[in-house]
């Protein structure tokens, strides 16, 4: 089939080329020149394992193009996919400007009945504003052509989005008409084989399918964040208590991990809108808000174990010229986002109380240049363990798996002082008492 992709950024470049590689036509269509011209010399925006080889084969094959020429992409394609992004507005509610002009584009050059799907992470009633922007544009030029919008949801995990698109967990398709589902499930019939992964449903129920999922991945974070909160209050370590609650089929172990908040560019930015949309339709919802209260303050749990161990209530200047060892700054391993990364509130904060940061990162030391700029108290430094020369403390913001079985003689002989803090829970507390550290991590300070 021929497509076309309107926004190459995560999603969207993802998904076009898993496509291409199951043998479509795709062309991927975006404004920003220099990304286009970077894309065809096979130069990647984004880190994602797997994804840059399978870029440049279906480039060089013919079956993956990049433009900025819009009228060229509306002209291309029978399925037209709106993928670009949907930022935050000021009150927190997706910001439609972006996918409306989008719908606008394609009506004004389309010359023949197009089916236009949705990809964007959009709210609930937005295929209607997309069909009613088509239909007006349609109506200035004079035209009768018929189209049809569906909502087509993704459910890409960062750092595994290549797999998941080869091989999705469920496909959300939703329509109203027969025609565009038949379209929506030849083009899914490579991913479709094994057995029936297609889900066929209204347009709203799957706008809102897209925010659930989410909404529901953020809320087991966050409980998860407030057990450990209650168990460093009563002395209980919440690593058991994972074991035991995960053990219940009903909860499983997947997203009941404590640490030091959520970020990337989906949960926080989700549940806002969710929660947004709730309030517009006169509805409050009160587990949604308390999540992302939740996530908010477990994003200065790391700073609250830092002012409580040198005492900066009492003295403010404590951690002022002091050197901090950072793991890890994208928002979870595998990763170059910082998007809400629980990283960037940690720095600032450390900044702000007169302290430095010598930073190590696999994937995201650049993309976290771009946006601080060169400072005086960050410091980028080429391995782990560099990192930790001379530094008064390590802090792990991040996962990543070099990061679990480090040589803790060699930790303790390079930190000034042997103390951890540590957001992702990767060691045992007692092994790290044993070996002299001060050890603080999420929910299990019990010792």
């Amino acid at each position: 089939m021929k497509v076309t992709f309107y926004g190459i950024g995560y999603v969207g470049l993802v998904q076009a080329t898993v496509f291409a590689d199951a043998g479509h036509d795709v062309c991927c269509v975006d404004i920003d020149e220099t990304r286009i011209e970077n894309l065809k010399k096979g130069i990647i925006p984004i880190y994602e394992p797997g994804l840059t080889p399978l870029v440049e084969k279906n480039f060089a094959e013919g079956r993956l193009t990049f433009t900025t020429d819009a009228q060229f992409g509306v002209e291309f394609g029978e399925l037209q996919f709106i993928a670009v992004g949907t930022p935050p507005d000021e009150d927190g509610s997706a910001d439609l400007k972006y996918v409306l002009k989008v719908a606008e584009t394609i009506a004004t050059y389309m010359q023949k009945p197009k089916v236009i799907i949705d990809k964007s992470t959009v709210p609930v009633g937005t295929a209607d504003k997309v069909k009613a922007t088509i239909q007006s544009t349609l109506n200035e030029r004079k035209s009768d052509l018929t189209f049809s919008v569906v909502s087509n949801p993704e459910f890409l995990k960062e750092g595994a989005a290549v797999n998941d698109c080869k091989r999705p967990d469920r496909i959300i398709i939703g329509t109203d008409s027969a025609d565009a589902e038949e379209q929506m499930r030849e083009l899914y019939a490579p991913f479709n084989r094994n057995h029936e992964k297609i889900i066929v449903m209204d347009i709203k129920s799957a706008e809102l399918t897209k925010y659930a999922a989410n909404c529901m991945l953020a809320t087991k974070i966050s409980f998860m964040n407030e057990m450990a909160n209650i168990a460093e209050r009563v002395g209980a370590d919440i690593e058991h208590v994972r074991h035991g609650i995960g053990s219940d089929p009903r909860i499983g172990y997947q997203f009941i991990y404590p640490g030091c908040g959520y970020g990337g560019s989906c949960f926080p930015k989700d549940v806002q809108a969710l929660v947004r949309t709730t309030d517009g339709i006169g509805y409050e919802s009160k587990i949604l808000k308390a999540v992302e209260a939740v996530n908010y303050a477990q994003k200065h749990k790391l700073f609250e174990y830092i002012t409580n161990h040198y005492g900066l209530e009492k003295n403010p200047d404590a951690i002022k010229g002091k050197t901090f060892a950072l793991w890890g700054l994208s928002f979870k391993p595998n990763t170059d986002d910082m998007r809400e990364a629980p990283s960037r509130v940690l720095m600032e904060q450390l900044w702000k109380a007169g302290a430095k940061v010598q930073a190590y990162d696999p994937e995201a030391m650049e993309e976290t240049q771009r946006i601080y700029g060169a400072r005086n108290d960050l410091n980028f430094m080429g391995t782990k363990e560099s990192a930790l020369n001379n530094a008064d403390a390590l802090i792990i913001c991040t996962e990543w798996q070099n990061f679990k079985a480090p040589d803790f003689s060699l930790m303790k002989s390079l930190l000034t002082t042997p103390v951890i803090f540590d957001g992702r829970n990767l060691f045992e507390p007692r092994r790290l008492k044993n070996k002299g550290f001060s050890y603080y991590s999420i929910g299990r300070n019990i010792l």
